[in-house]
């Protein structure tokens, strides 16, 4: 009988879930506010105790406003396709909220509480890409409407780049220009321990014999990739995304995700060029200073962010008249957004795609080293047949045979050729 009603009160879990999780954060905040204060009077409240709880202060305020959004979406889990993406967004904010606190009360272990952060970013760009690409897929066929659509122009300062041709290319390109960020934020991130532990790492250190300045080279460069190829998406795709409301989340993403970053250089700049200098009676006068302060301001701002997830990404659109939740456990709705076999399948995707690409270009350089006689022409011509179609990446000039090796294996084309012309 006991066990039939604990089973009956697991299977409500909708109606108590927002009630307990309001309890233990109330318990948690009665427990560790007087610990910490009782802490920081017995060090004298210095400044660096003052970072902490007025950073505290607004941790405390922007989880709570973060859960309660992800408990929404789990209690109306009625478009998983969507939500699945949106609660993994909205994860962002408790972990940059509690990784920026901790590397404030523990400034010296920075290098490896930011890697939580530094990867975890990456994920969420990713995520935003695939909920609006599952977004429009659900809507129309994405691809078949790129390609009646008017070519998208690069945006400046990179106005000359070669045209994305409007289709599959296009959803191709963008989608793994986000990918290698995915890929490359984890690397760089964990050369960064490799270097940490050698002492050859350098945090906040703009010299050549230290390691720091390169993996931000990189970091930068990998993230301008991936922001472009969301803007360029974004601009392909803003009148379809026009019923969800795509500029509030994009922003919302831009501004924490970019921003943060492009704000944790600046300051490292600024405090190496001594713009910015730690004051007589600061608790140190090394390079964590930047540091500090990049995770104090994250602190105050994922406050603010908070508040926008909670307009932007709410539950409430995702809710049809009608429709009722799905009819799932209390831990398969949670696990449910922790499933990232996805997130394995398109990384295996794109280092293949990566791969084949290079080593197509590798062949292709090879192949335009050799000279192309009369011979060669010939044996092409009888081994083809006079009625069979070309290969992909034939193409023929009035001087001379070349093998060209274009697009990849998700979105290759096929060549055709009519009178010596090159044709697709």
């Amino acid at each position: 009988m006991c066990g039939e009603a604990c089973i009956e009160c697991f299977s409500r879990w909708r109606l108590w879930i927002r009630p307990l999780f309001i309890l233990l954060y109330a318990l948690a905040a009665l427990v560790f506010v007087p610990l910490f204060l009782v802490k920081s009077l017995e060090d004298g409240f210095n400044k660096h105790d003052q970072e902490i709880l007025i950073g505290g202060i607004f941790v405390w305020v922007a989880i709570p406003l973060s859960f309660w959004e992800i408990i929404q979406h789990v209690i109306h889990y009625v478009q998983p396709r969507l939500q699945k993406h949106v609660i993994r967004i909205l994860w962002m904010v408790p972990i940059y909220a509690i990784n920026a606190w901790l590397g404030l009360i523990y400034p010296e272990q920075s290098v490896y509480v930011d890697s939580i952060r530094e990867c975890y970013e990456a994920f969420v760009i990713y995520n935003f890409m695939k909920f609006l690409l599952n977004y429009l897929n659900m809507e129309m066929d994405l691809e078949a409407n790129l390609e009646l659509k008017p070519q998208v122009k690069h945006i400046f300062p990179l106005c000359c780049l070669p045209e994305w041709e409007m289709g599959r290319e296009f959803v191709h390109i963008c989608k793994h220009g986000i990918l290698q960020y995915t890929v490359v934020r984890p690397l760089t991130t964990a050369i960064s321990f490799v270097c940490k532990n050698f002492d050859v790492y350098g945090d906040g250190q703009f010299k050549a014999n230290v390691a720091f300045p390169y993996l931000t080279a990189v970091n930068n460069v990998s993230q301008f990739i991936a922001m472009y190829c969301l803007v360029m998406f974004y601009k392909a795709s803003v009148a379809e995304l026009k019923p969800m409301k795509p500029l509030p989340k994009f922003l919302c993403i831009k501004a924490v995700v970019f921003f943060s970053f492009f704000q944790g250089v600046l300051i490292q700049l600024a405090v190496y060029f001594e713009f910015i200098k730690p004051g007589a009676d600061s608790p140190d006068q090394g390079l964590s200073l930047s540091t500090r302060l990049q995770n104090f301001l994250i602190c105050i701002e994922m406050c603010l962010a908070a508040i926008a997830h909670h307009y932007s990404f709410s539950y409430e659109q995702y809710l049809m008249p009608g429709s009722p939740s799905r009819n799932q456990s209390c831990c398969s709705s949670f696990l449910a957004m922790w499933d990232i076999s996805d997130v394995h399948t398109d990384i295996r995707e794109h280092i293949g795609i990566v791969s084949s690409s290079i080593s197509r270009r590798i062949r292709g350089r090879s192949m335009y080293s050799i000279p192309r006689g009369e011979d060669e022409y010939a044996n092409l011509v009888s081994s083809r047949g006079a009625h069979s179609m070309p290969n992909p990446g034939y193409y023929q000039n009035d001087s001379e045979d070349i093998i060209v090796n274009y697009g990849t294996v998700s979105s290759s084309q096929t060549a055709k050729v009519h009178n010596n012309k090159y044709s697709t």
